[in-house]
């Protein structure tokens, strides 16, 4: 504990995602002293979209540090902290950019407990930007989530607001195991909501039921939690009960909460704007599938992105999946 920085009581304030994801790590240096950020212009320039803003003159060079635009470097060097006592959390400025990286990823961090048969661990955080919406070129709209969740030894967590943005990093980075922690920037400023400033994580490994409903399921992550909330709110005018759930956390999938909800409405649709092939979807319909087959209704519905690489910002909201699709594919099951 570093009793000189740390704050002794909390404030509540209007946030939105991006500086909720700044006042998480502010206060965890704050109360950690093991806890240092890493990454490319993080430091002086508090990073691409500002997430580390003023950490540096509050911590220094030593805790807040600006590395050489080396995402291989990055990665590696942020294991070699985890493994001797420090617990790093490391930028990537965009998702595009993480696959040099994911050499040191897959086969050092999260290998690193089962390698040593415990002896060492890897208390790591490796954050990065991820999905499109935001005009953005190549490389720098990428949702390639479901790469990492197939990794056994990664967790991989996806905030949706800005509460749980503050309270899942905090428990990604007092997790003793390496975790993905992939920010939705199409929403980084979005929403505004009130975050209350105390330390308090939220557990890891969980889905969050966001809205209550009897006729259809409807199952997402990060930005797309959006339009799927919009989407009950359209399908409640057309006298639907939506369930609305938010995956937060893809991997590992908490499917008895998954299992639970279906169960009970008999149908589901799942949103995600990754591509459709092999997505993070196919995996949470099959758990329904093995676990809730008898409760069906009707078949499971993904509504995602295309099997293609994402357009250019003319193209992009066709490539999005918008309101009206999670409506139409919610109307679909319940039709049959």
């Amino acid at each position: 504990m570093n009793s000189s920085t740390a704050r002794t009581e909390s404030e509540t304030r209007d946030v939105t995602l991006v500086e909720a994801v700044n006042m998480a790590l502010q206060w965890e240096m704050a109360h950690d002293d093991s806890v240092v950020v890493l990454g490319e212009d993080i430091a002086t320039n508090g990073g691409v979209f500002r997430a580390t803003a003023g950490l540096k003159e509050q911590f220094g060079f030593k805790r807040v540090m600006d590395t050489p635009l080396a995402e291989n470097l990055i990665a590696g060097t942020a294991i070699g902290m985890a493994t001797q006592g420090l617990k790093p959390v490391a930028e990537f400025q965009f998702m595009g950019f993480i696959y040099s990286g994911m050499e040191q990823i897959i086969s050092h961090a999260s290998r690193m407990r089962n390698r040593t048969r415990g002896r060492l661990h890897c208390p790591l955080v490796y954050r990065a930007p991820f999905g499109g919406g935001i005009h953005a070129p190549e490389h720098h709209s990428e949702s390639t989530e479901a790469l990492f969740a197939h990794i056994p030894g990664l967790r991989v967590v996806i905030p949706s607001s800005p509460q749980r943005a503050y309270g899942q990093l905090l428990a990604a980075i007092r997790n003793p195991d390496p975790v993905i922690f992939l920010e939705p920037k199409r929403i980084y400023r979005a929403v505004t909501q009130s975050v209350e400033n105390n330390g308090e994580a939220i557990p890891l490994d969980t889905c969050f039921t966001l809205r209550e409903g009897s006729d259809v399921t409807l199952i997402s992550w990060g930005a797309s939690m959006l339009e799927t909330l919009q989407a009950a709110d359209v399908l409640s005018e057309q006298s639907v009960s939506a369930e609305v759930i938010d995956v937060g956390t893809i991997s590992p999938l908490d499917r008895e909460t998954l299992l639970c909800s279906v169960s009970k409405t008999g149908r589901a649709v799942i949103v995600h704007e990754a591509c459709r092939n092999g997505g993070v979807g196919a995996e949470v319909a099959a758990s329904i599938a093995e676990g809730a087959y008898l409760e069906l209704k009707a078949p499971v519905a993904r509504v995602t992105g295309y099997d293609t690489v994402m357009p250019y910002y003319r193209n992009e909201q066709a490539y999005l999946p918008q309101v009206d699709d999670i409506v139409e594919a919610a109307r679909r099951v319940i039709a049959l």
